[in-house]
């Protein structure tokens, strides 16, 4: 599988936009989007024109870096909202949101979507009480998402135990002590925070 192994800061100084990729280290002062909020290169910090076709490319990329997806898989999150009831750019969004390595990382046990799609893919989970190690699974309303009883001593959930629970999606909920978690409802676009203009990647696809 096609895998990413350049500085991801690199990815948010490209896009002209924190795309939090790397968990805590971006709200420090270390944050390289910070220190160089310009386009990576030599042309970086030259101004040019952006076409219509552009900035949809760029709303498109920026939304896939986000969620880590590979162009072939968020073309199929279209496609696939497309034939959905709705709004296509809020069902993509959400189909998106579902992912279940988005989900750990919504419920705060990861500190960046990548880091909660390894945790996934080393098959610390359970969906269910079935063990899931595949990051794109879709979760539906009902499902429980919980750490494997084995895998609750582990120094990482340990610490997870301790901490306080942040602000948690209305689509959510997640108890620390039982490190278990519960999809409530289906995510809509009120509950999804990032800045994406997805009207501009379903004009974009619809060419």
């Amino acid at each position: 599988m096609a895998k990413y192994t350049e500085s991801k800061c690199r990815l948010c100084r490209r896009e002209g936009a924190k795309l939090f990729l790397k968990g805590e280290r971006c709200f420090k002062g270390v944050c390289a989007f910070e220190k160089r909020p310009v386009a990576p290169g030599q042309h970086g910090m030259s101004r040019k024109k952006v076409s219509e076709y552009g900035l949809q490319l760029r709303e498109k990329q920026k939304c896939k870096r986000i969620y880590g997806v590979l162009e072939g898989q968020f073309r199929k999150y279209y496609e696939k909202a497309d034939r959905m009831k709705g709004i296509t750019g809020e069902n993509m969004l959400s189909l998106l949101e579902r992912r279940l390595d988005n989900v750990i990382f919504r419920m705060g046990i990861g500190s960046s979507r990548s880091q909660a799609r390894q945790l996934v893919t080393h098959a610390h989970f359970t969906v269910n009480g079935r063990n899931v190690n595949i990051a794109s699974y879709q979760v539906k309303v009902g499902d429980v998402i919980a750490v494997k009883e084995t895998k609750k001593d582990n120094k990482y959930f340990a610490e997870i135990k301790q901490m306080k629970v942040g602000v948690m999606p209305k689509w959510l909920e997640f108890d620390p002590e039982t490190l278990t978690g519960k999809v409530i409802a289906l995510p809509v676009r009120d509950d999804i925070d990032i800045q994406i203009a997805e009207h501009m990647i379903i004009e974009l696809y619809s060419k």
